[in-house]
């Protein structure tokens, strides 16, 4: 990844501006906080990569959420 992209992306995270996917899964019961990415585009792209990769642990339910917000660890409850 590019210096200068990684320090745009932190920048945005910590600004409150980065694009995050909350996911809640049931049976396991885990809220899975996927990004940040810098646009709601970057997210929806790749969001549907790490729902497929969640959806191999056969869950019971799984909900998602595309939010604008700061996050800091951790990524995983």
């Amino acid at each position: 990844m590019r210096p200068l992209f990684r320090v745009l992306r932190s920048l945005g995270n910590n600004l409150g501006l980065a694009w995050w996917g909350r996911v809640e899964t049931r049976q396991p019961n885990v809220v899975y906080w996927f990004g940040p990415f810098l646009t709601r585009n970057g997210l929806k792209t790749n969001l549907s990569i790490f729902l497929e990769d969640l959806s191999l642990e056969d869950p019971l339910s799984m909900q998602h959420t595309l939010m604008r917000c700061r996050r800091k660890e951790p990524f995983t409850i």
